[in-house]
């Protein structure tokens, strides 16, 4: 059994109009009805037997202070008054509470005493207990992008993220970007992130990409690290990143926290969560291009970004129709796709392990010494000629993707690859053949649905370190000469199997986590937990619940 912690304090208090027993130890803030105060409410002392303390963890503790006059000023019941009168001081603790679908909120719990001394002393002993949590941030550098999503963002920090902040002492630089990668240029350049305990950006995915790029840049520039060598290995990032979602998609924030609510972030950041993750840096040749950490899509998905691009006055609505355009089309693309499989994994991408807060895939990872001896063991065997591991697929593809984490979303509830991790050092590779319009209808459907979206015989998935994909012709177009040939062919009718658009010379272009790449021939390498943010990845349902039922105020 676990030994149970000495207590730091313990008082007799009153909450609302119940006297109560209040313990602090360094891990929880407990307290619960005293049995006089039931007897007295209830009639019934046996019900001592079932009463169930109300806990709020430490880590968890937004602030406390001391309670103001108009704490409660909707409260004017007579006993409320009475109670008042005899308890004059009062403190009030800030604290995680969950509610529905992952959602956090700061509730206030008040407690009264008729020593301000006491009071005092509370304040002062929790107050010492939240200076113990070094994790928690102190300051930080704020990036809000006021055109993402809605035009809310900046409207949705001054509302429901910085009055969070300042109530717990936390100190925010902010700059509202006032053009596209200003983020990304002002971190690479110009920041002093000695400052800082962290970085915010308020938007969407485009917004955190910025980031992402801004802050991986600079670490390794400061460490002297040639981002253009593909096999480089970065440094991670010192800073962590928090994201508050206020764009049209965020799907990096859903999937690592499990909500898209601002106040829920903003709390994860508050409370010092870190939850590392990997990022896939993509190169073409001795070229560095982007850093992905959710989907790389070549193919269908490619084909729906580049011409929704086009669309872009639609809205969102450009995805539903762009998609129905590339879907009747039914390009396939011919390339040769080579990877390296993830060896000493626990995991596999049909297993249905989900990547959870505290994943055990996840914690399970390579020592630095036994990765610095398989980049050896690589290296020499590249040298020597060989393989060196590596597996090589020809042939015509509907579509290539590597999901470095779930991808879910609202319409795709399990997401592309439902068993991916967030911090495994690894990404999955799903390859889709070449295929009839009906079976890969079917394949898309089953991202809808929580049935095996891989069990086709035309998909097949590889959890991966490495991988790179050739086209078949050398000779690659520019990212502006097939924007230019997809708009002539806009009006083309729909090919069908045996038309000229299936051939080996047609090239797509790859979805960098909503972005388009310059080049179809890349390399990928997975750069395992090179950046962290502020989140603790998706509670498991079971315990959401507990806490909910602890936290449940009478």
């Amino acid at each position: 059994m676990e030994k149970e912690q000495p207590r730091l304090l313990c008082s007799r208090l009153f909450l609302k109009n119940r006297l109560v027993e209040v313990a602090l130890n360094r891990s929880v803030l407990a307290w619960k009805e005293t049995e006089k105060s039931r007897r007295r409410r209830s009639g019934f002392s046996s019900w001592s037997d079932t009463a169930h303390s109300q806990t709020a963890q430490v880590c968890e503790i937004v602030a406390v202070h001391e309670a103001e006059d108009n704490d409660n000023k909707a409260k004017s019941q007579r006993n409320d008054k009475r109670v008042t009168g005899l308890y004059p001081h009062a403190f009030t603790v800030a604290h995680v509470k969950r509610t529905t679908q992952h959602q956090w909120r700061c509730s206030d719990v008040t407690f009264r005493s008729a020593s301000q001394a006491l009071c005092e002393q509370w304040i002062h002993v929790i107050n010492e207990q939240l200076s113990l949590l070094t994790n928690r941030p102190k300051s930080l550098l704020v990036y809000i992008n006021p055109y993402g999503g809605k035009r809310r963002g900046k409207h949705i920090y001054e509302q429901k993220v910085a009055p969070l902040f300042r109530r717990a002492c936390i100190s925010a630089d902010v700059i509202v970007t006032e053009r596209a990668n200003h983020a990304r240029d002002h971190l690479k350049t110009e920041a002093n992130l000695d400052k800082y305990d962290g970085v915010v950006c308020v938007g969407g995915d485009g917004m955190f990409s910025e980031v992402l790029h801004g802050l991986v840049t600079r670490t390794q520039a400061d460490r002297g690290v040639d981002q253009n060598d593909p096999d480089a290995e970065l440094v991670p990032c010192d800073l962590r990143i928090g994201i508050i979602p206020a764009g049209s998609t965020d799907c990096i924030c859903f999937a690592t926290v499990g909500t898209t609510d601002p106040v829920t972030s903003a709390l994860h950041v508050i409370v010092g969560d870190s939850q590392p993750m990997d990022v896939c840096s993509a190169h073409h040749n001795d070229t560095f291009l982007k850093y992905s950490v959710s989907l790389l899509g070549y193919g269908f998905y490619g084909d729906v970004l580049t011409d929704s691009e086009r669309k872009r006055w639609l809205g969102p609505a450009r995805y539903d129709l762009s998609g129905a355009k590339i879907f009747l089309n039914h390009n396939r693309y011919e390339g040769t796709v080579s990877f390296l499989p993830a060896e000493h994994n626990i995991g596999s991408p049909r297993d249905k392990l989900l990547c959870r807060s505290g994943c055990h895939v996840c914690q399970h990872k390579h020592s630095s010494k036994e990765k610095q001896r398989g980049v050896l063991e690589e290296k020499e065997a590249s040298d020597k000629g060989d393989s060196g591991g590596w597996s090589v697929i020809h042939g015509k593809f509907i579509a290539i993707n590597a999901a470095s984490m779930s991808c879910a979303c609202p319409r795709s509830p399990q997401g592309l690859s439902p068993s991916a991790h967030l911090a495994d050092g690894t990404t999955d590779l799903i390859l889709v053949r070449e295929c009839s319009r009906l079976d890969f209808f079917k394949h898309l459907l089953q991202h809808t649905n929580k049935d095996d979206q891989f069990d086709h015989p035309f998909v097949e998935v590889h959890r991966v370190t490495k991988f790179r994909f050739q086209p078949r012709h050398q000779q690659l177009v520019s990212l502006e000469d097939l924007i230019e040939t997809q708009k002539k062919a806009d009006f083309s009718p729909v090919c069908s199997c045996q038309t000229t658009c299936s051939d080996g010379r047609a090239h797509s272009s790859w979805s960098c986590d909503g972005e388009i790449l310059h080049h179809a021939a890349i390399q990928v390498s997975v750069q395992c937990r090179l950046i962290r943010l502020f989140a603790r990845g998706i509670e498991e349902q079971q315990q959401q619940q507990q806490q909910q039922q602890q936290q449940q105020q009478p």
